[in-house]
């Protein structure tokens, strides 16, 4: 196979015009070389040709005289201008449709990198979420299981008080005698109880203050500093009176602690009395070991995000 001749003066007036090498040996060479208006007409008829920008190939070689080259008219010129201007147009509009395909798979890309982003930060809040829920059942089950442990040691308790009473035997000494070392060990645990007793009405007291004002946390938080307070000062100065009175009327009392229910019925758990326009903690009556206690079940009121959360 090889590459057809043909006339010289003709292709090179094609190239002049415009048209590629191929097209215009193409045109020439099934147009019989005759002319350039022959030429350009077969590549008029024949723009959309798949193969129309490829050499053709013929079996052997055809002698082509070269013969003057014809005069190019008029409208020989408006035709290659319009067809190369039809080519031009052709590839503006390729080359516009391959950008935009691009465009669109990078947009493609965008938007799947996007879709993954949310898809793992929605995974993230999601295992976040349970973590927080897992640790919250966790407190709640604590809480609730030292609540159960509280109300058996209170009824345990308020047993063994009320034998001690009543002047009956524990249980671990219903068949043994009682003796004096055993009648002391009774005397040593009957405070305890009495105690303990105490204690779990002043959380249970302030349980029921946080129940009452639930969503007053600002509120509820400054009514256990000022509990805290109150009682702080009679530990610390035990023998001043100013610390073991206060005055209902108080306008800073009745705002952070008389107004809220619980917060006077506190103080008198802890030994005060009403006493007219005042609560009153008589000398006599002042319980070390108590207020102490006082102490610790308000601070962890402050500070356990759970309590009260259960009542028991």
């Amino acid at each position: 196979m090889a590459v057809p001749k043909v006339n010289e003066k003709l292709l090179e007036d094609l190239q002049v015009m415009g048209f590629p090498h191929a097209r215009a040996t193409r045109s020439l060479y099934f147009s019989g070389n005759r002319s350039l208006e022959d030429a350009i007409t077969w590549m008029v008829d024949h723009e959309n040709d798949t193969d129309i920008d490829e050499i053709p190939l013929v079996d052997v070689d055809i002698d082509i005289d070269t013969s003057p080259s014809f005069p190019i008219t008029e409208e020989m010129r408006r035709k290659a201008v319009a067809l190369i201007a039809n080519n031009l147009r052709d590839q503006e509009k390729n080359k516009k449709k391959y950008e935009e395909k691009i465009m669109e798979r990078e947009r493609e890309k965008e938007r799947i990198q996007a879709g993954k982003k949310l898809l793992e930060a929605k995974r993230i809040a999601e295992e976040n979420e349970r973590k927080r829920n897992l640790a919250l059942r966790k407190a709640e089950k604590e809480e609730e299981q030292r609540a159960r442990d509280n109300i058996l040691k209170k009824l345990e308790q308020d047993k063994l008080n009320r034998r001690s009473e009543l002047g009956l035997p524990l249980e671990s000494q219903a068949n043994v005698r009682s003796s004096p070392a055993i009648v002391v060990k009774q005397e040593k645990i009957s405070k305890p109880v009495y105690t303990t007793t105490k204690i779990e009405h002043l959380r249970e007291c302030l349980r029921s203050l946080k129940r009452e004002h639930k969503g007053e946390n600002t509120r509820i938080r400054r009514a256990f500093e000022t509990l805290l307070v109150y009682v702080g000062n009679v530990v610390k100065n035990p023998k001043e009176e100013k610390y073991r009175k206060i005055r209902l009327s108080n306008p800073l009392f009745h705002d952070r602690v008389g107004s809220l229910n619980g917060g006077v019925e506190f103080l008198e758990l802890c030994g005060f009395e009403r006493a007219d326009e005042f609560l009153h903690l008589p000398s006599e009556k002042i319980d070390m070991e108590l207020l102490s206690s006082a102490g610790f079940v308000l601070n962890s009121a402050m500070t356990n995000p759970f309590f009260g959360l259960l009542s028991t």
